[in-house]
């Protein structure tokens, strides 16, 4: 054994656990944040699906006003490609978009989200995200474990979600301003909203089985749609490359217990690194949660210069309810602004989604 490996082995035998001295709330205060989202996501469902029972009983037999419920907004965040295309034309012609506004606003609060606090928006607010994490939990608890897809397959399979983006966002990149216009201000852009509503409740036997696969392998392979198939999740992950906030490892406290890694949902080998760069990391602090010792790994800011050599590696940490705070300035602050601008609301007449709500299923895609 060489002079360097006893003197390595010697160190470890010497670090002391030093105890958090209070217990770590990262992961209760995260699922509440999850259930309040997925909650507010529930009551925007029904309140969009009782704005279009109103327009297709309009259309075939009175419907009383009383049934008239406002068309919420925020349903135009399930619309990430329309997103992504209005904020393509804002970007080119400097306007705010006239149809679905809301889905480029949320689309620009979730991506500021990822350059501030990492993929935070997939580790705490996205409802699928939450989904997925219940799916493999149950599964853990009905299979006493989950399972691991070998890791040159696991390398090769998580790029299948950059493809998937990298297959939406060129046919957007190609689309110039007045074609980004005309998609959006037609028929079917008028009522994206509308059709996907209408796909899960018309269903087909092929879309059933599909969910049906991707519930099963999310209950044995932990996230595996997040980790494998999202492209919404590639964009966030790439966007938080640019992140200065990241999952940070004092060495010296360290332990090398490697909870950290065991409990990380991404598989990301923590306890191997002094600071996490993946554009998996979600900032989910589980491995925060799972460390045993005071102050050995944090999510914070890059280190700031200390007299203290044990001081150094830190930087100002980002605590949980500091997390919540970040993620509710940004998705409130960003709707407010929307709202005062007054480019929140879709301004489409009452008339226009009686004629196309209700003929929804005859309404092609234009291209």
């Amino acid at each position: 054994m060489s002079t360097q490996a006893i003197l390595t082995g010697q160190e470890k035998r010497k670090k002391k656990l030093v105890r958090r001295s209070a217990p770590d709330q990262s992961q209760r205060l995260r699922h509440i944040v999850q259930i309040a989202f997925v909650a507010l996501n529930v009551w925007i469902g029904v309140q969009f699906w009782l704005w279009v029972r109103y327009f297709e009983r309009s259309g075939r037999q009175f419907a009383s006003p009383a049934w008239h419920v406002p068309r919420p907004p925020g349903v135009e965040g399930w619309l990430p490609i329309a997103g992504l295309m209005n904020f393509k034309y804002f970007l080119l012609t400097g306007r705010a978009p006239e149809m679905h506004p809301a889905a480029m606003f949320l689309i620009v609060a979730f991506l500021a989200m990822s350059v501030v606090l990492k993929k935070s928006f997939c580790g705490w607010l996205c409802p699928v995200g939450t989904a997925s994490e219940t799916l493999w939990k149950l599964g853990r608890k009905l299979f006493g474990r989950n399972w691991q897809v070998p890791r040159w397959l696991d390398r090769e399979l998580r790029g299948l979600k950059y493809l998937l983006l990298a297959f939406f966002v060129s046919v957007i990149v190609w689309m110039p301003a007045e074609a980004l216009h005309d998609f959006m201000a037609g028929p079917y852009g008028t009522i994206a909203d509308v059709k996907m509503l209408n796909f899960f409740r018309d269903i087909g036997w092929i879309g059933i089985a599909v969910i049906a696969w991707l519930v099963l392998s999310s209950l044995l392979i932990q996230n595996f749609w997040c980790r494998y198939l999202c492209p919404y999740g590639a964009l966030m992950g790439l966007v938080s490359i640019l992140s200065p906030v990241r999952i940070r490892r004092d060495s010296d406290a360290c332990i090398d217990c490697g909870k950290c890694s065991k409990a990380c949902p991404s598989h990301l080998n923590i306890d191997k690194l002094v600071q996490i760069r993946s554009a998996e990391c979600t900032a989910c602090m589980a491995c925060v949660a799972s460390c045993p010792v005071e102050n050995a790994l944090q999510l914070a800011l890059p280190p700031r210069n200390a007299v203290e050599p044990e001081q150094r590696w830190r930087g100002l940490v980002v605590r949980p309810r500091t997390a919540v705070a970040i993620l509710a300035v940004i998705f409130f602050g960003v709707i407010l602004f929307a709202r005062i601008s007054g480019h929140w609301q879709t301004h489409v007449p009452d008339h226009v989604y009686q004629i196309l709500v209700p003929n929804a299923d005859q309404v092609s895609h234009p291209m």
